[in-house]
């Protein structure tokens, strides 16, 4: 099993960054994310909390040899569960793969939270567990370390990506303030 985890932090308020999130696919940087549906909402009117069942439709760029030797297509699916609570100021998304999850299970864990000492600031953490499935158990660590690899660069590109979202999305949040100063 492989593990990856990273950190940063972004210089908008949390309540800004977890509006943002839910406007993050489609975007440029992730062309390989074709679609988001979402299967389940629900809110706790108690606690506030909204937790979204959604399938993300995904599109790799898998080399042939290996798609016809598995019999898969370039088309994967994954199951992602999200909570966010408003009171706590967390969004927590968990996800796992469920396309050839007997081959190689990918399960991510993302945490966007107020930042402790800056209420301006969002703290991001990505964390991941990647295994290879015992039917290829002969190549278990080079299929991990492949897919490690390759789970960073997505990583970074996800980020830079939501960085472009975020941005616009500032953008039209200003404009909307503006827009409503003026008609006072």
């Amino acid at each position: 099993m492989k593990f990856f985890k990273s950190t940063h932090e972004y210089s908008y308020e949390w309540n800004l960054v977890s509006a943002a999130q839910w406007q993050k696919y489609p975007n440029e940087n992730c062309p390989h994310v074709s679609h988001v549906d979402v299967l389940n909402r629900q809110m706790d009117p108690e606690t506030g909390i909204l937790t979204t069942e959604r399938l993300i439709t995904v599109n790799q760029n898998i080399p042939t040899i290996i798609r016809k030797i598995l019999g898969s297509s370039s088309t994967q699916y994954v199951r992602e569960i999200s909570i966010i609570d408003p009171k706590k100021k967390t969004l927590t998304m968990r996800s796992i793969n469920l396309t050839l999850c007997n081959l190689l299970s990918v399960e991510e864990t993302i945490v966007y939270q107020e930042h402790p000492e800056d209420q301006t600031r969002t703290q991001f953490t990505q964390q991941a567990a990647i295994k290879a499935g015992s039917l290829v158990s002969g190549w278990s660590n080079v299929l991990e370390e492949f897919s490690l690899r390759r789970f960073k660069q997505n990583a970074d590109v996800g980020r830079d990506g939501f960085n472009k979202v975020l941005e616009k999305f500032v953008v039209m949040a200003e404009a909307k303030e503006t827009a409503t100063a003026s008609a006072l």
